[in-house]
């Protein structure tokens, strides 16, 4: 313990840095255990501010706080109150993460790199358990579905926001300086894990990342860099190749982008059909029987967003916080699709936050992530950067912030590495 959290100067455990990790290792729990330890975090850190008798204001701290405000003042004109109503309540970590931050005392960079340490080696831990989970699912069922996506890690904890959270623990070893047995077993699991989760965008934005480090971070012999990227590249197409579960997960988004209409055999009884970016988003009627993969859905899902703002004057005030869900619904009637697919929300974080807040709401996410993408190239530090970078793509696809995993884990990230990054600069 002395080794995993360090006691302070005075002797006593240093409590910032063990809750912090206490919250970051809870993220791929239940909720339950998320908002205990939130709740933990930020009661100390306003018995530290009131001990102390001041707050530290941060501006970089202070925006998502306004962004927290936005979302309350869509109340307002919120189409759905009730839904906006609940929304803020999933949404407060936005508030009271930030303003924890400048109660609590300075984190140091040290303590920084301790807790991702301590995070990466618990997702290390959970990859493990899930794996070992699978096995013995193998063994009583034969069904080597139970290696890959949902299945893997469940459909509640969803295989793509695993990924996300495995990812950084991921990049952490990646980035040891002196790579030992222990740390190398560490990421051979993580690789292993994220490729069996099989999300299509962070197998490649990862893959990018390792590939960057090499190039542009390792300070290692170039045949140790040569070696390792074609490694990397090579479990990877060997995971296409032989590996059927994760070639389906992409093939069907190569074999359906430009070609209507194709037939789906993993779906139905011959009576399912694919459609292609093109009929995402220029065919006015569909069938129950049309189905959507990935990027075609998330093509449909702008367009429809697009209708929304030509057809109603929400452009700078959005539907309120949660109210487009209703909005999807009835698109997703209008043009006759499957009604399950009105329960999906915008897969995109930047069409998510125009869509419920309007114009400003979309630019407080542009500036969040840019912020955060500008800070982490001037700090050159490599965890910092494949975390903005992963934000920003992510967003593209994802609607973040409408998970409660999805709004700690990037509050609280965006918070620890501004924080220290900004007493670097102090120094």
């Amino acid at each position: 313990m002395k080794n995993v959290f360090p006691s302070e100067e005075n002797g006593k455990w240093n409590f910032h840095e063990i809750l912090l990790t206490l919250v970051l290792i809870t993220i791929p729990t239940k909720h339950l255990f998320i908002s205990i330890a939130l709740i933990l975090y930020v009661l100390f850190a306003l018995r530290n501010g009131v001990k102390r008798r001041g707050i530290s204001f941060q501006p970089i701290l202070i925006l998502p706080m306004l962004f927290y405000l936005l979302m309350v003042l869509s109340l307002i004109w919120s189409k759905a109150p009730s839904l906006s109503l609940s929304g803020l309540q999933k949404e407060l970590p936005f508030l009271l993460v930030p303003l924890a931050f400048m109660l609590a005392p300075q984190l140091s960079r040290a303590s920084l790199y301790r807790i991702l340490r301590n995070y990466s080696w618990f997702m290390v831990a959970y990859s493990l358990v899930f794996l070992i989970r699978a096995v013995l699912r193998y063994v009583i069922s034969k069904d080597s579905s139970v290696f890959f996506y949902h299945n893997l890690v469940t459909e509640e904890l969803n295989a793509i926001y695993i990924s996300i959270f495995s990812s950084l623990a991921l990049m952490y070893f990646v980035a040891q300086k002196t790579k030992s047995t222990c740390t190398n077993f560490a990421f051979i699991v993580l690789f292993v894990f994220v490729v069996m989760l099989s999300s299509k965008s962070i197998i490649t934005i990862d893959v990018i990342l390792i590939i960057a480090f090499y190039a542009f971070f390792a300070a290692v012999p170039k045949g140790t860099k040569t070696v390792t990227i074609l490694s990397v590249i090579a479990f990877v197409v060997c995971s296409f190749v032989f590996v059927e579960q994760v070639r389906e997960r992409f093939l069907i988004e190569y074999e359906t982008a430009f070609v209507d209409n194709t037939l789906n055999t993993k779906i139905g009884n011959g009576n399912v059909y694919n459609v292609s970016l093109h009929q995402a988003w220029t065919q006015q009627k569909f069938e129950e029987n049309h189905f959507f993969p990935g990027t075609a859905l998330r093509v449909f899902q702008v367009r429809i967003f697009n209708e929304m703002m030509n057809e109603q004057p929400v452009f700078w005030t959005g539907f309120g916080l949660e109210a487009s869900q209703d909005q999807i619904k009835a698109k997703i009637k209008e043009h006759g699709l499957y009604g399950n697919y009105g329960d999906f929300n915008y897969h995109n974080q930047y069409v998510q936050s125009f869509s419920d807040l309007g114009i400003l709401g979309f630019l407080f996410v542009v500036f969040l992530v840019i912020w955060n993408a500008k800070n982490a190239f001037i700090s050159k530090d490599f965890l910092h950067i494949a975390f903005s970078i992963t934000m920003i793509i992510l967003f593209l696809s994802e609607s973040f912030f409408c998970r409660q995993r999805g709004i700690v884990f990037f509050i609280v990230l965006y918070c620890m590495f501004q924080c220290a990054d900004l007493k670097k600069t102090k120094q």
